[in-house]
């Protein structure tokens, strides 16, 4: 199982931030860095930016990621948990604290992370070399394998929920007493906890300075929970949540229609209002019907199996009594539905322990719950949300709606009808239950726009509605009425024949048509999203105000219709991931890499030379007879490499251990290069080295491990370069228009204002760059010209090199694009001629109406111009 693009995006922000936080060393300073860069200064008056980091937990670094339900939060943070270790140091002890909410959460994450056939256990496997162990409290406890050797041998999960941290009960205050199974712990007196013992659980986990996983963090945000945070000694915290609280420090986020992209969810939500609750089960039951029906058509045809559950939601009593969601189930029998097709799942009545809904031995189709989130469980089969509150209610599926989100398989259904997901009601207060239901949407992750509703209750019975309740069809013994079920729902008002699958209502085929229609509309939205400022909508999303800056309106329309073309490959046909022939992808810089191999690649690096000081103290004669003891230096190589490598403090084999490690760990990653690849090639290097050799290397390890990057890089663009003129050779690689100018933009740093511009404001220029445009922009020949944003904002030319970003894109009025890149004369070396030779290939494979052009101050390279050459060719275009 890998990484979604969305999911990926996560854990390069991530480790971006770590590369911020390496520059200034302060968790906060670094986070405001972050996102000054993105999205500018933090304005306190109109709150726009991101407001600065909230220090909650001061011996901590702080972040939270925000995914919606169903976006694979538990994966990423698998992933992230990498990421965070990499950028600690060598000796960090990998303990973390896994922490969730409840107690069905903790079983369903204990059991994922440790099952070997599950993604998650393998993901973590996978990255930690198989030495993975996840403990729940009563192994942490008993000492079950837990203990100092092997926490520092391998990646320790201690997976909790809350109320074992806040310890108030009897049972969860064990983690603060002595427990002589924890004996071997070495604890600082420091770690000890104030009211605890020291070889208590709590001081041991404080000890190890753990990293907290926090699951559903805003359930964590109260004064108790912060502090049981902190009472934790940790050392870096990631809040994994959908709803961010207002003291999250959010440093990645991402976007529902993400999620839709990837076929994620089922959206958007079809809310259908009826007129009584009979024909909310009536409905109900017919669509999932219909629903089968067609997932049993496309089973035939080679699809999935899919079997579609309906979420029968009944009204709380405030406190629960299994006799009413028994009678419930019984009544539903009683109207043809077969018993084993239904189960109660409450948190006090359990009927699916046990059972596998996705198995297609599985009859289950109808679950009666109340709230499904914290009764813990989970099946992308559910489609159906079924209210079967009284119709004075306002129904409220805020803690329930995200149960049927969830889409089977993560893939698009060749069935509009199986991609998206439905709520039936009958409430004559509909306004206030769409309210909730957007509600719910926002806890999950999503927004009001992700629904589509259709209220067919006439406004008389809206107003005249009396009282009537779930209990009046339960217990018609306590109604005063001669109607048995007069006033609940009438099973003989519900039409429903569970032997003639074809069987449908006039209700259902009204849905069908709505669904398809909404899901035309909403797969346009998504279009017009990607067609728009990407960033500024997610970030708008999660209340996050920008500053940004429109086009000007005399350019505007010549902008928008302007189409910078990027390098293309055509994919092969892939039923999995629904591509047709002949569709396309962006040229990646990995797409020209995976036939590289390091092992075939020569280890040739100029490695600063350090002589060695290496001397003997003997006696020199000064005079007849007379002696001094002096220095001498030895300058024989051989002498010297034996006398270096017999004083060594460690042989020459654990010095190239070590350092293997410290390189490897400094290079990261470089895909799609292997980890173990690069960890190959660095020994190489090391091997091939002199015991003074391997003394310098200490001496300067940064310096010789970004070389030895450096090196790889090179390597590596070589042969990605030499395979894209292959490939451009035989038509492998196409160019096609693709990029446009965004209808506004986001500035960290505005820029002196100068005519011309596309934009109101454009962003910030050194000398160079200013004395460049403000010599073309007042020509009569140029329409606009735009400063070229960076890190992922702006255009950027793609091929076998990783994010050339040029300076600027200027137009001129007969619609020539020249894209500009300007270089100081202290420039001039392999990265601009290969970024030049990229941007010749990419004017001449889109045409005559783009150009490339490198800028020098002075003392331009081959085939780039001068500054005073480029000025006076632009003017005549």
């Amino acid at each position: 199982m890998e990484l979604k693009g969305y999911q990926k995006q996560v854990i390069d922000d991530l480790a971006n931030y770590f590369e911020y936080l390496q520059n200034h060393k302060k968790a906060a300073t670094a986070f405001n860095s972050f996102w000054q860069d993105k999205v500018g200064y933090y304005n306190p008056l109109t709150s726009e930016g991101m407001r600065p980091y909230q220090n909650t937990v001061p011996g901590a670094v702080h972040l939270s990621i925000k995914v919606p339900t169903a976006g694979g939060k538990t994966f990423i943070a698998c992933n992230a948990l990498k990421t965070i270790f990499d950028a600690m140091p060598d000796n960090k002890t990998r303990a973390v604290v896994w922490l969730v909410p409840w107690s069905n959460l903790l079983d369903q994450t204990v059991r994922n992370l440790s099952n070997p056939d599950h993604p998650y256990c393998q993901k973590l496997n996978s990255l930690f070399n198989n030495r993975v162990q996840i403990f729940e409290k009563r192994d942490l406890l008993q000492g079950a394998g837990f203990n100092p050797s092997s926490v520092q041998e391998q990646l320790s999960i201690m997976v909790m929920n809350f109320a074992s941290i806040r310890a108030k009960n009897k049972e969860d205050r064990k983690i603060n007493e002595q427990n002589s199974n924890l004996a071997n712990f070495q604890i600082d007196e420091r770690d000890i906890l104030e009211g605890t013992e020291k070889e208590a659980l709590i001081n041991v986990i404080r000890s190890l300075n753990p990293i907290l996983v926090v699951d559903e963090s805003h359930n964590a945000e109260s004064d108790l929970s912060v502090e049981m945070l902190n009472n934790l000694n940790p050392s870096f915290i990631l809040d994994l949540t959908a709803t961010p609280k207002q003291n999250a420090n959010i440093v990645s986020l991402v976007s529902a229609i993400e999620l839709k992209k990837e076929h994620m969810v089922k959206l958007p939500v079809i809310v259908y209002n009826h007129q009584n609750i009979e024909s909310v089960i009536e409905s109900a039951l017919h669509l999932q019907h219909k629903l089968e029906n067609e997932a049993k058509i496309l089973e035939s045809k080679g699809g999935k199996y899919i079997r579609p559950i309906v979420l029968f939601q009944a009204q709380s009593k405030g406190k629960e009594d299994n006799t009413t969601y028994d009678r419930l189930k019984a009544q539903l029998i009683s109207i043809g539905i077969p018993d084993d097709h239904i189960k109660i799942k409450t948190a006090n009545k359990d009927e699916l322990k046990g059972i596998d809904l996705m198995s297609p031995d599985c009859p289950v189709r109808y679950i009666i719950t109340i709230n499904a989130l914290k009764e813990g469980w989970d099946c992308p089969f559910a489609y159906i949300l079924a209210s079967l509150a009284d119709k004075s209610s306002e129904v409220d599926v805020t803690q329930i709606l995200g149960r049927v989100l969830r889409q089977p398989y993560v893939m698009k259904h060749d069935s509009t009808m199986l991609n998206l997901s439905y709520v039936i009601t009958a409430s004559a207060k509909f306004q206030n239950t769409l309210q909730n239901i957007i509600k719910g949407l926002q806890q999950s992750g999503f927004s009001e726009k992700d629904y589509r509703d259709k209220d067919v209750m006439p406004q008389l019975a809206k107003e005249e509605v009396e009282q009537k309740t779930l209990d009046s069809f339960l217990f018609p013994e306590q109604n005063n009425e001669t109607t048995a079920f007069e006033n609940g729902f009438d099973t003989k008002k519900i039409l429903f024949n569970p032997e003639d699958i074809s069987a449908t209502n006039s209700t259902v085929f009204e849905i069908e048509e709505i669904a398809i229609a909404q899901n035309e509309e909403f797969q346009q939205q998504i279009k017009n999203q990607e067609n728009s400022d990407f960033a500024l909508q997610t970030y708008t999303e999660v209340g996050i105000k920008v500053k940004q800056y429109k086009m000007r309106e005399n350019v505007a329309k010549q902008a928008r219709e302007i189409r910078l073309p990027k390098f293309v490959i055509e994919t092969p046909k892939n039923e999995f991931l629904l591509m047709e022939d002949g569709a396309t992808v962006i040229l990646d810089r990995v797409n020209l890499l995976k036939n590289f191999k390091l092992s075939d690649k020569d280890i040739q690096i100029a490695f600063k030379s350090i002589s060695s000081e290496l001397y003997k103290i003997d006696t020199e004669e000064i005079g007849k007879g007379e002696y001094k003891m002096s220095p001498f230096k030895i300058e024989n190589n051989l002498v010297q490499e034996q006398i270096t490598n017999y004083i060594l403090a460690k042989p020459k084999e654990g010095q190239i251990k070590d350092l293997v490690h410290f390189v490897v760990k400094q290079i990261d990653k470089m895909p799609p290069i292997a980890h173990t690849e690069i960890k190959k090639y660095v020994t190489r290097i090391l091997e091939n080295m002199s015991a003074q050799e391997l003394i310098d290397f200490n001496q300067y390890k940064l310096s010789y491990a970004d070389l030895i990057k450096k090196k790889i890089n090179d390597l590596a663009d070589s042969c990605a370069e030499e395979v894209f003129n292959d490939w451009l050779a035989i038509n492998k690689i196409k160019s096609e228009p693709i990029w446009k100018f965004d209808e506004s933009i986001i500035i960290s740093k505005l820029g002196n204002d100068i005519g011309n511009s596309l934009y109101i404001h454009e962003g910030d220029m050194n000398g160079l760059e200013q004395e460049f445009i403000s010599k073309i922009s007042g020509f009569s020949n140029i329409s606009f010209w735009h400063r070229n944003l960076g890190r992922g904002k702006g255009f950027a030319l793609n091929g076998y090199k990783s994010n050339h970003y040029p300076d600027f894109i200027i137009v001129t009025k007969n619609n020539k694009v020249i894209v500009v890149e300007t270089k100081g004369s202290d420039r001039d070396n392999s990265d601009s001629s290969a970024k030049l030779r990229l941007g010749k290939a990419w004017s001449t494979a889109s045409g005559s109406n783009y150009l490339y052009m490198m800028v020098f101050d002075k003392n331009a390279i081959d085939g780039a111009y001068n500054l005073d050459k480029a000025i006076s060719l632009i003017q005549q275009m």
